[in-house]
């Protein structure tokens, strides 16, 4: 499907390549097929391709497609790589939010039916009661002057990156599935309390255009508006909502300008965009001046009392780290917010200062995460997550769910009530992670779980490898983390494929740390003469450039994860006289500290080495190596940072 439906997009690049006109045309289409009740199919001209049946259904997809490779495009990007914000997703952010204001294992939900444990036929049937069912659930009377809209969205609500109105529009959808049970006049005044409470900002102008649209047609569709002109039987009249939402939806730069509304938001729900700073402007001819220019404006930016506006600036910064701070900024004390962003966020070491910025004069109540696998934006293989914050008050517990599948989600009850979740005490939390506040990768199986806590708990209190006075190097003399010592890109031309009778030196890389029958070993033809003419690790095998031979053995782990293997580490002893891709991070030891490791081994370096790469390889360090690392690289902190528990057998073992 998502194949058929890229190249429809590329087919409509050729008939209209102009991407702006291609939003502007489809919303015009979109608007037609909603005023005459007919498919969207039938209000496309000729000229344009067929849509094929992926795309029949949810028109406010394609719009988000459109949207994205306008933007990519404008930004120097591909339009390939342009993906838009699944509505299903922020559809059970919404519902979830909206069902009592909480996190979702803390509420009493109405009792609804699993749409997945009956058959098909009989869906469209417990959909309908499912939506009855949240409709009913906690509605009061209805009060024209709360502040709160009787399908409780409390006001005003915020989004400050909301691109063609995804979230708008889905807010829209069950707001108006709540107020189904109310007379005319108090389903037109609560959505025009809705839409004046809206607060919706972003830097485009032609997503701003496509955001207004996109809500004027959902209303319409919802029979809330009438899109044919003035008001008709109760129904808001066209102009009077556009008037509205010109003040609603408005652009602008909510991360360097002011926010431009007096009130400051109860509720903000938002997709930001995930892009680095360094891929802005790709395709201008002086893009490196704009995207210095722009790294060095956010940098520099003031907060009202004259303090810097973001405080966690680190390493090479991606955008939505700035949406989710100034997000924070905006939400008045005891507001919430719900944001989509990427699971590295979660584990990764440069947003340590984000997430101390979460917990710290904030309640970081939830969390949903979704690893890489689910694919929860088609056609991306990206883990996502959804934060959930309080502003003020105090993170006492945050609830992690996950890993969770998009099958454990409905744009109509939130979070399924049976997804896997870890209740993360602010004490307990604080001791595993060291104050960093990560959130720990959980696997599914209940069992599997168990044991993942109980390593963590018992390695949480352990010295980190690279910390001076563990069991290794009491005297101080800190363990080393290094990357090797050649580039592949850099130095191709020295690297070739084996052969034994051609001079040069093993090249040892990422591929040739192998689990074979459960046991780590180096998996490289000149150690290994039965590996296979073709096999991967004959490939790029040979160094055939000047080499310092003099280099002793050393013990090295792979850097880049191969995806055909369970395990994350594989530690091994590396020969005398071999070469290091940079795909390779290898310890590096002072001299007393090799002392100690050459005497463990009974006068051989090489034995203590496989000693040591025993204990690196313990289960309980692959454990906890699964459960924090950030992606799909061994990163030097990580390695820095893994506990080194002292081996039962060497309590007594010192320099």
């Amino acid at each position: 499907m998502v194949s058929e439906a890229s190249g429809w997009y590329a087919r409509l690049d050729q008939t209209c390549s102009d991407r702006a006109e291609q939003i502007r045309c489809w919303l015009d289409f979109w608007e037609a097929s909603t005023i005459s009740g007919t498919p969207i199919a039938a209000s496309l001209p000729n000229s344009w391709p067929t849509l094929p049946a992926g795309l029949l259904t949810d028109p406010g997809a394609v719009l988000d497609r459109l949207l994205s490779r306008f933007e990519a495009v404008s930004d120097g990007r591909s339009p390939k790589g342009a993906y838009s914000t699944p509505s299903r997703l922020i559809g059970s952010i919404l519902a979830d939010e909206l069902a009592s204001g909480g996190p979702s294992k803390k509420r009493e939900a109405p009792p609804t039916l699993s749409l997945s444990a009956i058959p098909p036929g009989f869906r469209d049937y417990a959909e309908r009661l499912n939506m009855e069912a949240t409709a009913t659930s906690g509605t009061d009377d209805y009060n024209d002057s709360s502040d709160t809209t009787a399908s409780g969205v409390p006001l005003p609500f915020a989004d400050p990156s909301c691109g063609a109105g995804v979230v708008a529009s889905q807010l829209i959808r069950l707001h108006s599935q709540r107020i189904a049970h109310l007379s005319e006049d108090q389903r037109c005044s609560d959505t025009l309390k809705l839409i004046e409470g809206l607060q919706l900002m972003d830097s485009s102008d032609i997503a701003v255009e496509a955001s207004r649209r996109r809500i004027l047609i959902t209303l319409g569709k919802a029979g809330l508006v009438d899109l044919s002109g003035d008001s008709r039987n109760q129904m808001i009249g066209r102009s009077e909502a556009q008037m509205i939402l010109e003040s609603s939806v408005v652009q602008g730069d909510p991360l360097l300008g002011e926010w431009p509304w007096n009130e400051r938001p109860r509720l903000l729900v938002s997709r930001p965009p995930w892009i680095r700073i360094k891929d802005r402007f790709r395709g201008h001819e002086n893009g490196s001046v704009l995207r210095k220019r722009l790294s060095s404006k956010l940098r520099n930016a003031l907060g009202s009392d004259g303090s810097l506006r973001f405080s966690a600036l680190r390493g090479n910064v991606n955008m939505y780290r700035l949406f989710l701070e100034r997000s924070i900024q905006l939400v008045r004390n005891g507001g919430r917010l719900r944001m989509v962003v990427p699971d590295s966020l979660l584990r990764e070491k440069s947003s340590v200062p984000l997430r101390k910025l979460l917990v710290d004069g904030n309640n970081w109540f939830s969390t949903w995460s979704f690893p890489d696998s689910q694919r929860v934006f088609p056609g991306v293989t990206q883990g996502v997550a959804v934060v959930g914050l309080e502003i003020g008050g105090d993170t006492s517990t945050m609830s992690s769910y996950g890993p969770l599948t998009v099958d454990e989600i409905s744009h109509n009850s939130g979070l399924s009530r049976g997804s896997p979740c870890l209740d993360l005490e602010r004490g307990t939390w604080s001791s595993w992670t060291d104050a960093t506040w990560a959130v720990p990768r959980m696997p599914k199986d209940a069992y599997d779980r168990m044991r993942v806590v109980d390593a963590i708990g018992r390695l949480a209190d352990k010295p980190r490898l690279s910390e001076a006075g563990n069991w290794l190097n009491p005297d101080g003399n800190s363990v080393r983390v290094r990357v090797g010592e050649i580039d592949q890109s850099a130095w191709s031309d020295c690297i070739e494929d084996w052969n034994h009778e051609e001079g040069g030196v093993p090249f040892i890389r990422s591929a040739h740390f192998m689990s074979i029958d459960g046991e780590v070993r180096l998996h490289h033809p000149s150690f290994e003469e039965d590996i296979e003419e073709d096999a991967i690790q004959r490939s790029q095998s040979l160094w055939v450039g000047e080499s310092n031979n003099s280099v002793g053995p050393r013990i090295a782990c792979q850097a880049i994860l191969n995806s055909n293997d369970n395990r994350r580490l594989h530690w091994a002893v590396i020969p005398e006289g071999c070469v290091l891709s940079n795909s390779v991070n290898f310890l590096e030891f002072s001299e007393e500290v090799s002392e100690a490791i050459l005497n463990r081994g009974g006068g051989s370096l090489i034995l203590g080495l496989e000693w040591l790469c025993k204990v690196m390889n313990s289960e309980d360090l692959e454990i906890w190596s699964r459960a924090w690392g950030a992606n799909n690289n061994v990163n030097n902190y990580e390695i820095e940072s893994l506990p080194f528990p002292v081996p039962e057998d060497e309590l007594a073992f010192s320099i």
